[in-house]
């Protein structure tokens, strides 16, 4: 058996098969811990979504910002964007079937025996693991119940911009949201800046890329979320796996417990 982690497929359904195939990958012995974003923008999200769904529990998966794209359309009345390719899911057969399969899945894993956490964005500076594991299990609870339409109705939006234990409801649930689906620069105070999406070294004045700021604890993080990084945080113990597959890069793979990456040009 062998555990392996991926980074944002986005659609790119041949490259995800391509790289599975590498390692010989088989659901019936292994399994494959999805870092976010499974669809959108790419040519094949709707293949891409069915074939994670039938990896049923030899895949462990976490939401993404264009996976709750996805549900904001769906349930919470938002249109596509130019650039989405999410036609083909909401207009399958079998898409409320797909959207409920998403529902249930996850804001953050963790694996304490690796002391090894998954988020798409990655973990602020500002939460213990098991804040942000708690933070987690709250939103990922008004997702899957009656709460959904709410929340995806309210979904968007860069405020607040901190996170506050007082908070209450949807300026809690949407801060939570933007920490694990949307974060890249932070501030010490634990302030979201949302609007950059270069390079780490193009951090706004009194921000900084989230995995350079100190943390009591020895927690490993895989995200994705980030492509311009690719792949490089100057840390073994923040791990990025996206690499940019959708817009030419590559998909990377990693083995869990051997650390080998693979890669497949995009």
């Amino acid at each position: 058996m062998a555990e392996y982690a991926i980074g944002d497929i986005q659609g790119c359904y041949d490259r995800l098969r391509e790289v599975l195939a590498r390692v010989d990958f088989s659901p019936s012995r292994d399994r494959l811990w999805v870092a976010g974003d499974l669809i959108n923008r790419g040519p094949a999200s709707l293949e891409t979504l069915r074939y994670i769904e039938s990896l049923g529990s030899s895949a462990e998966v976490v939401l993404g910002n264009h996976d709750l794209h996805l549900l904001a359309v769906a349930l919470g009345g938002h249109q596509t964007r130019r650039k989405d390719t999410l036609e083909g899911i909401l207009d399958a057969p079998d898409h409320e079937r797909l959207v409920d399969w998403l529902r249930q899945q996850k804001l953050c894993v963790y694996d304490p025996g690796r002391h090894l956490l998954m988020a798409h964005a990655g973990l602020p500076h500002v939460w213990s693991v098991e804040q942000a594991l708690a933070n987690a299990r709250e939103v990922e609870a008004v997702i899957a119940d009656d709460r959904a339409k709410e929340y995806f109705t309210h979904m968007y939006g860069n405020q607040p911009e901190r996170w506050a234990p007082g908070l209450t409801g949807m300026e809690r649930w949407r801060v939570i949201t933007n920490y694990f689906t949307r974060m890249r620069f932070i501030a010490e105070d634990g302030s979201l800046e949302l609007t950059t999406k270069e390079s780490a070294d193009s951090a706004p004045a009194g921000f900084a890329p989230w995995f350079e700021y100190p943390r009591n604890d020895d927690v490993r993080v895989i995200f994705g979320h980030w492509a311009s990084l690719e792949g490089n945080t100057g840390s073994d113990r923040f791990i990025g796996l996206d690499t940019g597959c959708v817009w030419g890069g590559a998909l990377t793979m990693m083995n869990l417990d051997s650390g080998e990456k693979i890669h497949c040009d995009c």
